[in-house]
């Protein structure tokens, strides 16, 4: 049952376009998507995931279990970033442990968008409140990681507090979160009946946009791999073993939030996941001295690719094995 499970995801199609984009990048073809159409792709994805949550919330409603996830979440995002922060400091420069600390601590939409393709597959639900869950994950942990520079960082200045006030509106104005959370609550007040017209555009063709997106995050990856090795096998053991932990612990402790495998499944996933959108964007301003060739590639081009080969059925069979 546990290698079916593992095979059925790392032969998913969708999986297989982000082996070809690295396989394509590697070839040295001519391959590429148009920035504007990535860019056009990662929006609908973040809209159709955020509607069809919206929609299955408002059917739900709002109860304890939505409050207590909610709060779990929220946890989670301020709690990773700190403990991840002093393993990196052992190694790292101060503003490249803070800024990975951060994109550990926040999560991917991408990933999430793919493990809710993965659950589909293993035709198992989940909570349309999961989806605030996640957009909610995005924003503390560069929060925590701004504030751990600024408290370890020798060479600050007395600008600081300035700078965390304007981090803080970036976190909570990042393109992907207001898409993801405006979609949520358009999901959530939109007329039920009216919403079947464009169900075919948010459903239907929803896994053919993410194969597509997944195929040029393969490109990007195989392209940063190279040189993010110059810094060693610390980091790179540190973005398989740290996200899987993370995962495999919060796939157990779960289960005093819901009860819901979909949902301790998803929660499992947001909690090994690691942001390559939102924190650069947001370390850019906060820790200029941080190198993105570092924690980008951690998270794009060696956890991303873990949790959705490797980790996703991991995380399920623990959820099974402690339901």
């Amino acid at each position: 049952m546990e290698f079916q499970i593992l095979y059925n995801n790392i032969t998913n199609p969708v999986l297989l376009f982000f082996v070809l984009g690295i396989v394509a990048t590697s070839l040295k073809s001519d391959l590429e998507i148009p920035a504007n159409s990535s860019k056009f792709i990662s929006l609908y994805l973040l809209f159709a995931i955020g509607f069809k949550g919206g929609q299955e919330l408002a059917i739900s409603g709002f109860n304890s279990e939505i409050l207590y996830s909610l709060i779990f979440g929220l946890a989670l995002a301020s709690l990773i970033p700190i403990y991840t922060f002093f393993i990196l400091k052992r190694r790292l420069s101060i503003s490249n442990a803070a800024a990975a600390a951060a994109a550990y601590g926040s999560v991917s939409a991408v990933t999430f968008v793919a493990a809710i393709s993965f659950l589909e597959m293993q035709n198992i639900s989940s909570g349309g409140h999961m989806v605030a869950v996640m957009a909610m994950m995005e924003s503390p942990a560069i929060i925590v990681g701004v504030i751990l520079l600024m408290l370890f960082n020798k060479e600050r200045e007395g600008r600081q507090k300035v700078k965390l006030k304007t981090i803080i509106h970036h976190a909570f104005t990042n393109g992907s979160v207001l898409m993801i959370m405006g979609s949520l609550m358009i999901g959530i007040i939109a007329d039920a009946k009216q919403a079947e017209g464009i169900k075919p555009f948010t459903t239907d063709i929803f896994k053919g946009f993410l194969a597509i997106f997944l195929l040029e995050m393969g490109m990007v990856t195989a392209r940063r791999f190279s040189a993010f090795l110059k810094y060693g096998w610390f980091v790179t053991l540190f973005a398989i073993f740290i996200p899987a932990i993370n995962g495999c612990v919060v796939a157990i402790i779960s289960q005093f939030v819901t009860s819901d495998p979909g949902n301790r499944f998803l929660f499992a996933v947001l909690a090994a996941s690691a942001s390559y959108i939102a924190v650069p964007a947001a370390m850019k301003l906060a820790a200029p001295k941080s190198d993105p060739g570092l924690y980008l590639p951690m998270a794009l081009g060696v956890t991303f690719p873990f949790n959705i080969t490797i980790g996703m059925p991991i995380y399920l069979i623990i959820v099974d094995y402690f339901a």
